[in-house]
């Protein structure tokens, strides 16, 4: 249940001011119908989470215990600097739209904006971190909803009042916690 806890959690925290929830915004301002696309952001996540959490318990088979500790660890620092720089959303990312319907728009734009994204990398770190890959991808899929869906239906109100400094710290020293442990062998009792 750790894996599925921590997982929710970090990026719930680090989803706040990402991308992904700026295009939540832009989306529910635009359309006016949270349900398509709160559906699309839930199918979008699941498909990008399913994939990362995948790739996380290969990288485990893979690699060595002593070598994963060290990239994981290093990974989680990454990760705490990563969270600390502000995104910004592409316009492209949302012309989509125009072209598709709303479930459909938010369903291509979520998952190409989530590519490479942080939190799709900390999927894939979590999932290598922990036995539980499909605990992981949970946590992560409920920690985007919870980011993303109030983004929907309050949009821009609730982001003005939100101290995203200090959310994205908190985020940052999570991960940063998560990092320093792993690399001191937290886990260890799992093969790492």
């Amino acid at each position: 249940m750790e894996a599925l806890f921590i997982s929710t959690g970090v990026v719930a925290l680090a989803e706040i001011g990402d991308k992904t929830q700026l295009l939540a915004f832009i989306l529910a301002a635009r359309f006016k119908k949270p349900g398509p696309i709160i559906a699309g952001i839930l199918c979008a996540t699941i498909v990008n989470h399913g994939l990362a959490g995948a790739l996380g318990a290969w990288i485990t088979s893979a690699v060595s215990p002593g070598i994963l500790r060290w990239v994981l660890g290093a990974s989680f620092i990454a990760m705490a600097v990563w969270t600390l720089i502000p995104d910004k959303i592409e316009e492209e990312e949302t012309q989509v739209a125009k072209r598709m319907g709303v479930f459909g728009a938010t369903l291509v734009t979520f998952f190409l904006a989530e590519m490479g994204d942080k939190t799709q990398i900390a999927t894939v770190a979590l999932a290598a971190h922990y036995a539980s890959p499909l605990l992981v991808v949970i946590g992560t899929t409920l920690g985007m909803l919870l980011a993303d869906v109030p983004a929907v239906f309050i949009g821009e109100k609730l982001s003005a009042k939100i101290p995203m400094k200090l959310v994205h710290s908190i985020a940052a020293a999570i991960f940063a916690l998560l990092g320093v442990a792993t690399l001191l062998g937290a886990g260890s009792g799992l093969g790492f």
